[in-house]
């Protein structure tokens, strides 16, 4: 299995390269257009704010590679944030590849904490992502900034109200929470990541 993962100016890509590692893929860390849309899975990871991030992949048109990509692609974090259409961040333009626009949490009371951080449920999971999940599972979360529930929703978590927290639309699957940081809960969405059909 060829996994490609996109290299560019976001933190988090090499603890998700070694998430894959345990599953026993060597995936290759590149930003080179033929590379990527070659590997059979492209992973587009990262934490980081969406302005500069979005200004970096037009500079090296990784914004247009990623739009072209035909086989299954999973963004995780920012990579989820910057494959939807806007940002409230620094108001910034994304991908628009989900019809979804991402908005900052505000909190309603006192113990509400910006960013969201550690570990919270996911549930209403709906996807082969999701395979083999028949409860609500723990995951990582750490982020300010939130898809509100649509019509690519696969996946709800309630932190100040519900969110999506999983997306799919397409050949394009993404998580908010950190898949490599969720322990046997994550390695089992990234092993059905690598399996899914489309």
């Amino acid at each position: 299995m060829k996994v490609a993962i996109v290299k560019y100016n976001a933190g988090n890509i090499y603890s998700v390269a070694n998430a894959f590692r345990r599953l026993g893929v060597e995936p290759v860390v590149t930003s080179d257009a033929e590379v990527l849309m070659k590997a059979e899975r492209v992973v587009f990871p990262g934490q980081g704010e969406a302005h500069s991030t979005m200004a970096y992949l037009r500079a090296h048109k990784l914004d247009e590679v990623i739009r072209s990509l035909k086989q299954p692609v999973l963004g995780i974090c920012i990579g989820m944030q910057l494959l939807c259409r806007h940002s409230e961040e620094y108001d910034t333009d994304c991908l628009g590849i989900f019809d979804a626009d991402v908005v900052r949490f505000q909190p309603e009371r006192h113990e509400d904490k910006v960013p969201q951080m550690g570990w919270n449920e996911i549930y209403d999971t709906q996807s082969p992502l999701f395979k083999g999940f028949d409860k609500e599972e723990f995951v990582y979360f750490i982020h300010s900034f939130y898809v509100p529930l649509c019509q690519d929703t696969i996946a709800t978590t309630n932190y100040i109200q519900p969110y999506s927290s999983a997306l799919h639309k397409d050949n394009f699957f993404a998580t908010q929470f950190h898949p490599e940081k969720s322990g046997k809960v994550g390695e089992r969405i990234l092993s059905n990541f690598l399996s899914i059909d489309i």
